[in-house]
């Protein structure tokens, strides 16, 4: 079975596709100095591209994984998310409190999808 990786550099691969699945890593946002919600679209701006160039949605969502600097952010980040996420497929979830690896950084998310 063959394994086809998107957007790779020598430390990591943003999506890796294997049979009928796709793995990304964990995603941030590009502007560290926005807030909790403007970071979470631009999150699930760049999980829409790499789901559509490995040839499949967020309607197709398997999990997700969500890291958060600050969990009293939870239903800020929610009002996002809930928005964007589709509500008849909504993903397996856990979201957490936890440091991230750049500061100004307020949330990361890995997500798993079927093709």
């Amino acid at each position: 079975m063959s394994i086809k990786r998107i957007e790779s550099t020598a430390r990591m691969t943003k999506a890796v596709v294997h049979g009928d699945t796709v793995y990304l890593s964990g995603i941030t946002a590009d502007d560290r100095t926005a807030t909790v919600e403007v970071q979470c679209q631009q999150i699930c701006d760049k999980i829409d591209a790499l789901l559509v160039e490995a040839g499949t949605s967020k309607s197709n969502l398997l999990s997700a994984q969500i890291w958060l600097t600050d969990i009293n952010n939870w239903a800020r980040f929610n009002t996002v998310w809930d928005k964007w996420v589709d509500p008849d497929n909504t993903p397996a979830r856990a979201t957490v409190e936890g440091k991230l690896a750049a500061p100004g950084l307020l949330i990361e998310i890995m997500v798993i999808a079927a093709l």
